[in-house]
């Protein structure tokens, strides 16, 4: 696949495709803030870091404090992978047991553009998926937020939710990762080819964000159909239903629930009306299903809507700051491409 499908967005029903715009101008732009819902416990093998990065990636930061500190990087934890382009906050770990961080750590780090926030110390390392919400702040500009439509658009999202998109930069420039995807797949993945576990990812992210084009063009990506598997606003529980009845739509409604999507791979999958997209999906890409179940990849289930909490709007000149927070894994990105068009969301 040379380029990216051009997917669905909630909102060209009701007010049209959005008007052109700009965001992320500069790393001050975008910011991004890490919440965990836990504190460290200020004892132990571990060095808990709270980094605030700019212009760089997770791994590059995790490179260089292995690199300052003298431990291999699988002696270091992160929780997420934030953005290059951008402002971002972040916990590490780094496993130093007996001994303290070099004296010139934040002197070498800040050198590097990262500065350090927090130190405590905590008894485990820091793993993938352990932090709760990601809280943004996003400066949008351009002719998009100056129509008279963009308040209304930015209501709906905080009334309806969004789509829960994987974001493009999760597919690489011009979706290169998809095509990397592709042939890994194709001549049977190994684990020794995809440490990261990226290229799986990359395909199963793929065939979510076509399930829940789908579900979108057809109108049912924010209310339970028939042998959906729901699952429960800011928690990872799911319960599958057999029909649907007036309790669970007001549910929906209230953003209380939300149907999810497959995220591909060796397992049962929903049943009934909501298991015919994943047919569907199977056989619009038989390659790709096949290849992820070959891999032993467990299926998985991800909400097909986010909810914005916290959302707020300021206007600063002839741009807008919008503030919000989601759930880890989401993209802010789905936010931006609802509201504005960009060559990035294409």
């Amino acid at each position: 696949m040379s380029k990216l499908p051009q997917w669905s967005r909630s909102l060209d029903a009701a007010f049209g495709p959005p008007k052109p715009g700009q965001y992320r101008a500069k790393p001050e732009d975008f910011l991004v803030d890490e919440q965990l819902d836990f504190t460290p416990e200020a004892h132990g093998e571990h060095l808990w870091l709270r980094l605030e990065k700019r212009n760089q990636t997770t791994l590059e930061m995790v490179k260089s404090i292995s690199r300052i500190c003298g431990v291999t990087l699988r002696d270091i934890g992160y929780s997420g992978m934030k953005d290059r382009i951008a402002v971002t906050r972040q916990w590490l770990s780094v496993h130093l047991p007996g001994r303290e961080a070099p004296d010139e750590l934040e002197t070498l780090l800040d050198a590097l553009g990262i500065k350090v926030l927090e130190k405590v110390r905590h008894p485990r390392k820091l793993k993938r998926g352990v932090h709760r919400t990601n809280a943004f702040t996003l400066r949008l500009s351009g002719e998009a937020v100056q129509a008279d439509d963009f308040v209304r658009r930015w209501q709906a999202l905080c009334e309806q939710g969004v789509p829960n998109y994987f974001g493009p930069q999760r597919f690489g420039p011009d979706g290169r990762n998809l095509q990397r995807a592709e042939a890994l797949l194709a001549r049977g993945w190994r684990k020794r080819d995809d440490r990261q576990g990226m290229m799986l990812s990359t395909a199963r992210s793929f065939l979510f964000n076509e399930l829940l084009s789908a579900r979108l063009a057809d109108g049912t990506w924010n209310q339970p159909i028939a042998g959906d598997i729901l699952m429960l606003d800011g928690t990872q529980s799911v319960f599958g239903i057999d029909i649907v009845d007036e309790g669970l739509v007001a549910r929906a409604a209230e953003l209380d629930v939300h149907p999810t999507g497959v995220l591909w791979g060796v397992g049962d999958g929903a049943q009934g009306e909501a298991g015919a997209y994943e047919t569907q999906l199977a056989r619009q890409h038989p390659a790709l299903c096949e290849g992820l179940e070959k891999s032993a990849v467990k299926r998985a289930r991800r909400a097909l809507r986010m909810r914005l909490t916290m959302p707020q709007l300021t206007w600063e000149a002839d741009a807008v700051l919008l503030s919000f927070a989601l759930p880890r894994g989401s993209f802010a990105t789905a936010v931006i491409g609802e509201l504005i068009r960009h060559p990035d969301m294409a």
